[in-house]
């Protein structure tokens, strides 16, 4: 069993790090943190990155896609929030825009209306300025463009902004 106070080696990090990126998807920038976490410098950390990125461990590209595809589907996020991830993850913006084209616009309009049906059920006891508020501010809170949320409001909620 390894010390966890004392730091690994480039080899037992390297190891650690495969065996982690083998379990799932990671982020290169989550995986450099933990390198440095377990005590190896810039310089290793960098090596290290760079053997699992050959290896086929480490893949920008397939970390972004399957991030995009499991926050739209289990999270329901919308478009905004899961780029602000990615790139707090450090995720450069061509990657984004590739992996953003997997979600389907049907399906992305689709799966806000099913969140606002189900957040309506809570909030329709309200007057319609204060509905539609609370309507917005969700769909805004889960990441998805203002366009897009008012109309879906309008048709989930059949109110309408501009008649208050």
């Amino acid at each position: 069993m390894i010390n966890r106070k004392q730091p690994l080696t480039q080899a037992q990090a390297m190891n650690r790090a495969a065996a982690l990126c083998a379990r799932s998807e990671q982020a290169p920038g989550d995986i450099r943190d933990k390198l440095i976490k377990w005590g190896l410098g810039n310089n290793e950390a960098q090596s290290v990155l760079r053997q699992l990125t050959e290896q086929g461990f480490l893949n920008e590209e397939r970390f972004a896609r399957a991030f995009v595809k499991d926050r739209f589907a289990f999270n329901g996020w919308g478009r905004i929030k899961i780029a602000h991830q990615l790139r707090l993850k450090g995720i450069t913006t061509d990657v984004i825009s590739d992996a953003m084209t997997a979600i389907d616009d049907e399906q992305y309009r689709n799966r806000l209306l099913e969140l606002l049906q189900a957040k309506w059920r809570t909030v329709k006891g309200r007057d319609a300025r204060a509905a539609w508020a609370a309507m917005m501010r969700f769909a805004a809170s889960r990441g998805f463009e203002a366009a897009l949320s008012s109309e879906c409001v309008k048709q989930v909620t059949h109110l309408d902004a501009e008649d208050d």
